[in-house]
């Protein structure tokens, strides 16, 4: 496993990186009672942790506000008339803000959430691309201590249906169309059709984009437009203080049930994490241009796009549209214009641009970049070094990340906005400072170098998951898989350096262009069309997006299996979820292979769609189940 050795840069020294580490281990409530400090609080803490296994509460009896932290602290200082946010629109639109001007905006828009009846608390579903007023929406939620759950704008109007309705929501904010490859897409029509069954929602907020007004579809008494909310709104709004452990947001993620999880985040305890990791990974300085190419409907987006970089007081750059459109150099066209300095991404874009090859890159002087970044999935060592070779220019480090929805940030990575280290392409190093983590088994045994086990973490931190909305029970889960531990679901292994590579899921959700779906969701989806009776969906190796689903299906009584089927199988599944969740082919089948106790056996099913042999089934209940996937195989496999 080669290293690449960085060229020298300003670092602390490693030593220091490790004495930090050890404390934060040694005594964590010293340790995080001073990292605390990052930010500022309208009454300090009684105790700094409350551990009741397995329940966590950070900086117990502190006040503070999100909101005042990442835009009003700023406008007192030097920052006032810095670029706060850059925007650039996928059809050619761009708008910057100054931390002055995104104070005015998020003053006027939590005025518009208190005239609409919103108060601390009460949950606000965001279903927006990547606008600024999506950034506004979420910063004036936690102004006024309400919650806000922000859904990705491409899932269907079914997910936002579940979503709103679990959380309650009173208010949902959208837009009238999304640009996606030179495509108006629309989200009102979306939103229209998931809250006819959503009885809490009493409003919904629509930024005009692409439309003339007549043209949009507007409910009388339930529809506003953001504009003619806004013209009316008051300019200042008092941040409400809110306890450390007041809930920030609901972040909705697959799990192995059919139902999505509702992770719930703290105040105080998130804002500190997420302020300090971007601190300790990137090294930020007030020179530092920061795009992190992540969706705000996913946990990249809060940590990395909105709170962690408004935080220190950085510039931070959103986009709407797609890596490679109108053309392959998008992305170096817009770090090129503003002179980004950290750029990250996930591999699967990397892998798609690679592809395009090295030209696109050097019509473009990138030479501003400082440091590289990925999330979201396993990097591949090939496209590690592309990333580090050509974007970096062999100068720039590679900070591949490990993290998840509920860790609220990194939990693996190297630090290397701060540390000169050693990295090895493929690896997401070493477990981050204050982070406990280890490869176990399923007795929580540490494993030996190479041996593939469990990725767990066996002690709280401050950016942790508070629990899960509405659902205690099912948080537990995360702790008694591996006793004593939080356990990721991750298979990893370390190596004889302490080098940490991750594997893949120990589970049934499958990661999707760095998106975790999860196997159950898209099956529930599957058995509810009058065709099908039974479902399993696997994931197969992708090139480019690491994973993509492969769904079998046993059709009921008197349905043929005929190609107009299959394809309206899978486009049933496209409209229901969206187009993350769509399989890359549909077997159709006149049985599952099942145990006979009668679970399916899904790692047959991921053997055969990979064109591997199945292994042991000794145990399954009719072999001949197999015989007829691998027919069916054979007579797609050209389509995989």
């Amino acid at each position: 496993m080669e290293h690449v050795l960085l060229t020298e840069q300003r670092y602390v020294p490693l030593e220091k990186i490790k004495s930090m580490h050890r404390q934060a281990l040694e005594n964590p409530e010293k340790f995080w009672g001073e990292m605390a400090k990052c930010v500022e609080w309208d009454k300090s803490w009684d105790v700094v942790l409350e551990w009741d296994p397995p329940f966590a509460r950070w900086y117990v009896g502190g006040l503070l506000n999100i909101c005042y932290n990442c835009v009003d602290r700023h406008i007192n200082g030097n920052n006032r008339n810095k670029a706060a946010l850059i925007w650039e629109g996928e059809n050619g639109t761009s708008r910057t803000l100054t931390f002055y001007e995104l104070y005015r905006e998020v003053n006027k828009f939590a005025s518009v959430l208190l005239n609409l009846g919103v108060e601390k608390g009460d949950r606000v579903a965001i279903y927006m691309p990547m606008i600024p007023q999506a950034v506004i929406s979420m910063l004036a939620c936690t102004r006024i201590g309400a919650i806000h759950t922000v859904v990705f704008s491409g899932f269907s109007a079914e997910a936002l249906e579940d979503r709103i309705n679990d959380s309650r929501a009173k208010v949902v904010i959208t837009s009238d169309i999304m640009y996606r490859r030179g495509k108006r897409i629309s989200l009102k029509s979306t939103v229209d059709r998931a809250v006819r069954e959503c009885p809490s929602v009493n409003y919904v907020v629509v930024v005009k984009r692409g439309h003339d007004s007549e043209d949009i579809r507007m409910v009388n008494d339930r529809d506003y437009f953001w504009d003619e909310l806004m013209s009316g709104a008051s300019r200042y709004v008092e941040p409400e203080r809110v306890e450390s452990t007041h809930p920030s947001f609901i972040l909705y993620t697959s799990g192995t049930t059919g139902k999505p999880k509702g992770v719930v985040h703290s105040t105080g305890g998130y804002l500190v994490y997420a302020t300090k990791t971007m601190e300790w990974t990137w090294g930020i300085n007030p020179r530092d241009v920061f795009w992190c190419t992540a969706d705000i409907g996913w946990i990249t987006g809060h940590t990395y796009v909105v709170y962690g970089p408004l935080s220190l007081g950085t510039t931070t750059v959103i986009y709407e549209g797609a890596p490679d459109y109108p053309s392959p150099d998008r992305f170096w066209d817009i770090i090129e214009k503003h002179g980004i300095t950290v750029f990250y991404t996930a591999p699967t874009a990397i892998r798609m641009l690679m592809k395009y090859g090295s030209e696109w890159v050097k019509k473009h002087d990138i030479s501003t970049l400082r440091l590289l970044g990925t999330v979201g999935e396993p990097m591949n060592p090939e496209a590690w070094k592309w990333y580090y070779e050509v974007i970096g220019d062999k100068r720039c480090p590679v900070c591949d990340c490990y993290w998840q929805t509920e860790t609220g940030g990194h939990l693996i990575y190297p630090p290397v906005g701060v540390q000169l280290l050693p990295l090895k392409p493929g690896s997401v190093t070493f477990p981050g400072i204050g982070i406990d983590a280890d490869i176990v088994d399923e007795q929580s045994n540490s494993l030996p170098p190479n041996k593939k086990g469990l990725l767990v973490v066996r002690n709280p931190w401050p950016g942790m998951l508070m629990t899960l909305w509405n659902d205690e029970e099912r948080y537990k889960a995360y702790w008694s898989r591996v006793p004593g531990t939080y356990c990721t679901m991750d298979y990893a292994i370390k190596d004889e350096d302490g080098y940490i590579w991750i594997l893949g899921r120990a589970d049934e959700v499958l990661n999707v262009a760095g998106h975790r779906i999860g196997t159950a969701e898209i099956e529930h989806v599957l058995v509810a069309h009058p065709a099908v009776s039974e479902a399993a969906v696997v994931g197969k190796q992708d090139e480019i997006k690491g994973e993509t689903p492969v769904a079998f299906v046993v059709l009921k009584e008197g349905y043929a299996p005929t190609e107009e089927l299959k394809s309206g199988l899978i486009h049933h599944v496209k409209a229901t979820m969206g187009p993350i969740a769509t399989p890359s082919i549909l077997f159709v089948v006149e049985s599952l292979p099942k145990t006979r106790s009668g679970k399916i056996m899904r790692r047959v099913l991921k053997a055969v769609a990979s064109g591997k042999e199945p292994g042991d089934i000794t145990t399954i209940e009719d072999e001949g189940s197999i015989e007829e996937i691998e027919r069916a195989y054979e007579e797609f496999k050209g389509k995989l």
